[in-house]
């Protein structure tokens, strides 16, 4: 069982950019790894780190002002190539949630594999959650999965959003592929039981 996630009310870290690919989320020479361990440490790491190691004190991510489960970032996030790690290792470094105007489809699909919901908002929206977040980094946003809808609480303003039926079952319940079919067995053994005894033998 992986996450669950139904309500978020966090703040958030945003990051003013387009077209982040995958590449910059998750470098090519960390695909190496075997395991699922540490991946957070890799995230967006030429942004985050100089090359000594040491923290790149300009980057937003390292800001002490900015943090919570929720990514604000520009239009076309995860675009580029397919590799699951970029979602691995944002989920690990805890977030939750990523808002942006569209999203790379393969990333998309990634991320709702991954316990990492993403919110496909308008420009516009967007827009006002960069305003509210620059204006106050401890802006609070709230995402209702239930109810498809994403608050601003500041702005009093409340959106819907959309989001794959099935995919939002399995991020609400925690499941993945195989754990929504097992959950399924007692109706799938009732239909197994009726087809049984509707069998018969062709005359």
């Amino acid at each position: 069982m992986k996450k669950t996630i139904n309500k978020i009310s966090s703040t958030a870290v945003p990051l003013f950019l387009e077209n982040i690919d995958t590449d910059q989320i998750y470098p090519a020479r960390f695909l190496r790894t075997t395991t699922k361990e540490g991946l957070a440490d890799m995230l967006f790491h030429d942004w985050r780190f100089n090359p000594d190691g040491t923290k790149k004190a300009e980057n937003i991510l390292n800001d002490p002002n900015y943090g919570g489960e929720i990514l604000v970032v520009g239009k076309n996030f995860g675009c580029g190539s397919s590799r699951e790690h970029a979602a691995w290792a944002l989920s690990q470094y805890g977030f939750s949630a990523v808002i942006s105007s569209s999203f790379g489809d393969i990333f998309k699909h990634n991320a709702l594999n991954n316990s990492l919901l993403p919110v496909e908002v308008s420009e516009k929206f967007l827009k006002i959650i960069f305003e509210e977040i620059e204006h106050n980094p401890k802006t609070i946003i709230e995402i209702d999965l239930q109810n498809q809808e994403i608050k601003l609480p500041s702005k009093k303003i409340k959106v819907k959003f959309e989001i794959d039926a099935y995919k939002k079952e399995c991020l609400m319940k925690g499941y993945d592929d195989l754990d929504y079919i097992l959950s399924m067995k007692e109706k799938i053994k009732e239909f197994e039981n009726t087809r049984e005894n509707d069998f018969s033998l062709p005359e």
